[in-house]
């Protein structure tokens, strides 16, 4: 039976790249959660004025991939003390967010977080709430960087934080 949790750390072309690379994630979707207008554009999303954040839903497989380890790849792929920004992408869409829709997930959420405090300097500035909902992004956006590997962004930002992880995670 499979499972969900929307993450937002930064650009989803990045975060959905990453978290396929993993055994027990079924599927990812990008798309905007987390804010109030209702199926928002991109270029909506992208002034800052619907609320909404660059956003994946995760489907996996609790069996192969507990939330826990979810967890553990989300804090490691990106700078969860941040403040709207990731690198050089600047802007409240591209803040550090969990959105969960089961309250047993919370409380496992919440206890991570609890748990890794102490191995960052600053306080974790990643919101942690309940799921309105989630809006799946443009087709454009899906699969960005299994598409194209070697548009420039994808080659100087999302190619780097691959091999970090790959190597985090000891993944060929």
């Amino acid at each position: 039976m499979s499972k969900s949790i929307v993450l937002g750390g930064g650009c989803f072309w990045c975060t959905q790249a990453i978290f396929d690379m993993f055994k027990g994630v079924v599927k990812t979707t990008p798309g905007y959660a987390g804010g109030h207008t209702k199926n928002p554009t991109y270029e909506q999303v992208c002034s800052g004025d619907t609320g909404h954040a660059e956003v994946i839903k995760v489907d996996y497989d609790p069996d192969v991939a507990s939330l826990d380890k979810l967890l553990e790849i989300f804090f490691a792929a990106h700078d969860p003390t941040s403040v709207n920004q990731q690198g050089a992408d600047v802007g409240s869409q591209y803040r550090s967010i969990i959105l969960y829709t089961d309250e047993k997930d919370r409380k496992v959420i919440e206890a991570y977080i609890k748990g890794i405090a102490g191995n960052f300097k600053k306080p974790i500035a990643t919101e942690v709430r309940k799921l309105d909902s989630f809006y799946p992004s443009e087709d454009y956006h899906k699969d960005y960087y299994k598409l194209n590997p070697f548009q420039p962004y994808c080659m100087l930002v999302i190619r780097p934080k691959i091999g970090k992880i790959k190597k985090e995670f000891d993944l060929k």
